[in-house]
């Protein structure tokens, strides 16, 4: 080949090259840092509500959340998956329809298999303080469903924290992101979500019970049979 036709091959290259680079990366999510949060409690003064307060875990995640919602500027990810949270970015993405919309999607509650619709209520701090959504049921609720699905939809690794009355807790994921919940006076079905860990709780507790007889019994029975030998011997 000459070597000016050698010399244009690689400068067409190099602008090949250049333009690939130069292309906006999707942006990276970060699912391995601090878990998100999730608060589910019922609301005394109303039976027929449950409140979820969702928080974000890393700050980053607030960054890629807002602009995968078109909140913010793509030019905040930088190629190779490094975000810049800014104390605006909580600003910009709390208050918009955007981000209400993408919480009573991604977190829902249904009771008796009826969903329950979900008032997003503007967050003072996001940051800090995370928001708050009131689902009202169509009746007075004891035990729901609530699915938790944030955050999965950028990347299906991140996992949510999630805790509930008289001290409940689960772990969400992409691919388990359906719990039940006991927010009321009625008790989950034995087997299933968080009546699962207080069954087996009692069930613990009662083969201890049961042991704690047998080996109580077992000291009887032994001072009994020392008692009589002891007798036989003195006779």
């Amino acid at each position: 080949m000459p070597i000016r036709g050698l010399a244009g091959g690689l400068a067409i290259l190099a602008c090949a090259a250049t333009a690939v680079l130069a292309t906006p990366a999707p942006a990276g999510a970060h699912p391995f840092g601090d878990p998100q949060t999730v608060a589910i409690a019922p609301d005394p003064a109303r039976p027929e509500v449950v409140r979820v307060r969702w928080k974000v875990g890393g700050l980053d995640d607030l960054t890629l959340l807002g602009v995968a919602l078109g909140l913010l500027p793509r030019d905040r990810v930088l190629l190779d998956g490094a975000v810049f949270y800014q104390d605006s970015d909580a600003a910009a993405v709390g208050p918009s329809a955007q981000f209400a919309a993408y919480l009573r999607e991604r977190i829902t509650v249904a009771s008796d298999g009826r969903e329950c619709a979900g008032t997003v209520t503007p967050p003072d701090d996001l940051a800090r303080t995370g928001a708050t959504i009131d689902y009202t049921c169509p009746a007075a609720v004891g035990v729901v469903d609530v699915a938790v699905r944030t955050l999965t939809d950028l990347d299906p690794a991140y996992r949510t924290l999630a805790t509930g009355p008289s001290g409940a807790r689960a772990v969400y994921t992409s691919d388990a992101y359906t719990h039940e919940w006991s927010v009321g006076d009625a008790v989950p079905a034995a087997g299933g979500g968080a009546g699962t860990g207080r069954g087996a709780a009692l069930q613990i507790g009662a083969v201890v019970g049961g042991l704690l007889l047998v080996a109580v019994a077992a000291l009887a029975i032994g001072r009994r049979m020392r008692r009589r030998a002891a007798g036989r011997v003195a006779a």
